[in-house]
């Protein structure tokens, strides 16, 4: 179980299942709030020579609108020039940093996004040593770009209403969702008026497209209700032990079965006071479900904030993948004999993740 937090009873609305998470005593010296930026679309300085695009369409950047601020055009358009009209844009927001000290005792990141510039970021330079089976490309730009794909939480068939009906319960601090019983995402917060105003917020959150097959495969999923034994009820202490003898079976089967989410080593992002914003990866197991995500934690280890996003076996094959050739400085020999399989083995797992364009043309063939 996550520290910190218990296991409520479920809930479920055709293919999401609706898990609460509860505290004992909110966490009253960190709050959270959210701060909507509308359709803009973000642009993150990471350094002076870098920048993670949360989102960016098929358009050139330019300085069109009238005010000097940068826009993107919505795609191609045709413009009468005798109209002298301009084309129509989405403007444009760029960020410095991914956490960024906005005032004493203010710090803002974007929910998500921290976790997911650490997974693109994996092993981004490339190989250490130049070894002769990589491109000069490979060498010197690494991987680049790097590119995964996901869908907001609107497009999730049924999310919306799930989140809508859902009973919100008395210290309630956050929420683990399931799709089609696959651990979609975990979301925690530190007090109960935060989850009330960030709830809807999962709607704006992006999950992969796994999930959302998973939604349009199974519609529904069957309810988790454990019946109450009568033979045991003589009394009304019987039936309220009754009651609790059944949820705690639920919980039970819950935190050992469904919660799929173990703990993992976290990278610190920032600190502030007895707090540290850190992002996770996970150990890019085949045979397990990997997810990523940020946390913050107190001095004592109990969560105070939690996002996850889980990985599809495709992007976790990819981690894996880059993970073992950085161990083995990737050295695609002594990398295939570590998976198990031969060089020409290697080669194909390569090409297959998307990562062939990094070997030279003699290798692949």
């Amino acid at each position: 179980m996550i520290p910190g937090l218990r296991t409520g009873p479920a809930q479920t609305w055709g293919a999401a299942r609706l898990v609460p998470l509860l505290r004992d005593e909110p966490i009253a010296d960190l709050r959270l709030h959210a701060r909507l930026h509308d359709d803009e679309l973000s642009i993150v300085e990471l350094t002076p020579r870098e920048a993670y695009i949360a989102f960016v369409p098929h358009a050139f950047v330019a300085t069109w609108t009238s005010d000097g601020t940068p826009a993107a055009a919505y795609g191609t358009q045709l413009l009468d020039p005798r109209d002298g009209g301009l084309p129509r844009v989405a403007g444009l927001r760029f960020r410095r940093r991914m956490a960024r000290r906005e005032d004493r005792g203010r710090l803002r990141f974007l929910p998500l996004h921290l976790a997911m510039e650490g997974f693109l970021d994996l092993q981004f330079d490339g190989p250490p040593i130049a070894w002769q089976e990589w491109t000069r490309e490979a060498v010197t730009r690494g991987l680049s770009p790097r590119v995964e794909e996901s869908y907001r939480g609107a497009q999730v068939q049924g999310l919306d209403d799930a989140l809508r009906i859902f009973e919100i319960h008395p210290g309630q601090c956050g929420l683990a969702l399931y799709l089609a019983d696959a651990l979609a995402s975990v979301f925690v917060v530190p007090h109960p008026d935060d989850y009330r105003a960030l709830h809807p917020t999962l709607l704006r959150d992006f999950y992969g497209e796994l999930l959302y097959l998973y939604t349009q495969l199974y519609p529904e999923v069957p309810g988790f209700a454990q019946p109450l034994d009568a033979a045991r009820v003589h009394s009304f202490a019987d039936l309220r032990a009754e009651v609790e003898r059944v949820r705690g079976e639920w919980v039970r089967f819950h935190d050992d079965v469904m919660l799929t989410l173990r703990a993992m080593p976290s990278r610190p992002v920032y600190r502030m006071g007895r707090f540290t914003l850190g992002r996770f990866l996970p150990p890019f197991d085949p045979a397990l479900d990997n997810h990523i995500g940020e946390s913050i934690v107190d001095e004592s280890g109990t969560v105070a904030y939690l996002k996850t996003f889980r990985l599809s076996a495709a992007q976790a094959r990819r981690g894996h993948l880059l993970s073992v050739l950085a161990a083995h400085e990737w050295n695609l020999d002594a990398t295939a004999a570590a998976l198990g399989t031969d060089r020409a083995g290697l080669v194909v797992r390569l090409e297959r993740a998307g990562f062939g364009y990094l070997l030279r043309a003699a290798v692949s063939r």
